[in-house]
């Protein structure tokens, strides 16, 4: 795969293993995690395995949430996992300018802004998991050992 993001590159830096899977994003698809489980069914991955990355503002401070797909996300939840005392979701427009990377394709890893992360607890189910590689179509999948290592994350109970 000849493609690279910064979150390819941060992996590739930090010596984690990795794979990047793409597939071929429909530009007028604006759900897209159904659109990454639905193109990485046929590749034998479960939906619950493939994870959504969510940006938040907690207190005044933007935050990364990372939860299964088929989920949604706990406010309550991961503002307590964060230490705050709320948390909504942040700004689209914020979101990206911070992040360096489009909705849609914002990866947990490799952000411009280191943030605090969040990953839920049934990352622990799988071997592997997948998230966004940092471009709409593309994916990194990964163990959750090395996705928690590499973005220093908390493993909460943050779905809901």
């Amino acid at each position: 795969m000849s493609a690279s993001t910064p979150a390819i590159v941060a992996l590739a830096k930090a010596g984690v293993e990795y794979a990047v899977h793409s597939y071929g994003h429909d530009r007028r698809s604006t759900d897209y995690g159904a659109e990454a489980v639905d193109a990485m069914a046929d590749h034998g991955f479960a939906a619950e395995q493939i994870f959504k990355t969510l940006i938040v503002d907690a207190d005044g401070s933007l935050a990364v949430a990372v939860v299964p797909v088929p989920q949604k996300l706990s406010l309550k939840a991961v503002a307590r996992a964060l230490g705050a005392s709320k948390a909504v979701m942040a700004d689209a427009a914020k979101a990206s300018r911070t992040t360096g990377y489009v909705l849609g394709g914002v990866s947990p890893v490799g952000q411009k802004t280191t943030l605090p992360t969040v990953v839920d607890e049934t990352v622990i189910l799988w071997d592997t998991i997948l998230c966004s590689a940092g471009r709409r179509g593309l994916e990194i999948e990964l163990s959750p050992d090395d996705l928690v290592a590499v973005t220093a994350a908390v493993v909460a109970p943050v779905a809901a």
